[in-house]
């Protein structure tokens, strides 16, 4: 049995403000836009080549039990550690940069730290964050 994760639920205070950043500023692609009420909206877009979405919204999933964690639950900017990986961490900072979105430069972890500049395979990471905060990191993988 395959168990894929499919969908990842980013808290936002503001949809249009989130889909505006999401789509124009880091290039997802936008799937979805429905409104269905005033109270309940769902946008989900997708990371290019990811088999993994992100959805934003009003009042998505609150209609579940209290005890799933769903976007109804969770404060905006709260989501931290989101991770992206790409082939070419220079390209994506670049673009996205390029696009108005504030990187960190490129570090990698050594020694228990963080530290400036690349690291060895898998260990070369770019920063951001969407604009209410919702931390999101760039992994670079190996070259193949």
């Amino acid at each position: 049995m395959d168990w894929k994760i499919e969908v990842v639920c980013v808290p936002v205070s503001d949809v249009d403000r989130a889909k505006a950043f999401y789509a124009e500023q880091a290039g997802f692609k936008i799937d979805y836009d429905s409104t269905f009420t005033e109270e309940y909206r769902v946008v989900q877009l997708t990371p290019p080549g990811s088999g993994c979405s992100i959805v934003i919204g009003t009042g998505v999933w609150s209609g579940h039990p209290a005890s799933l964690p769903t976007l109804a639950h969770m404060e905006p900017g709260s989501l931290r550690g989101l991770q992206l990986v790409v082939p070419d961490l220079d390209e994506a900072r670049t673009a996205l940069i390029n696009n108005g979105v504030d990187v960190s430069d490129i570090q990698h972890f050594e020694n228990g730290g963080w530290m400036d500049g690349r690291g060895g395979d898998w260990n070369s990471f770019g920063f951001f964050s969407d604009p209410d905060g919702n931390g999101w990191v760039m992994q670079e993988s190996p070259a193949s």
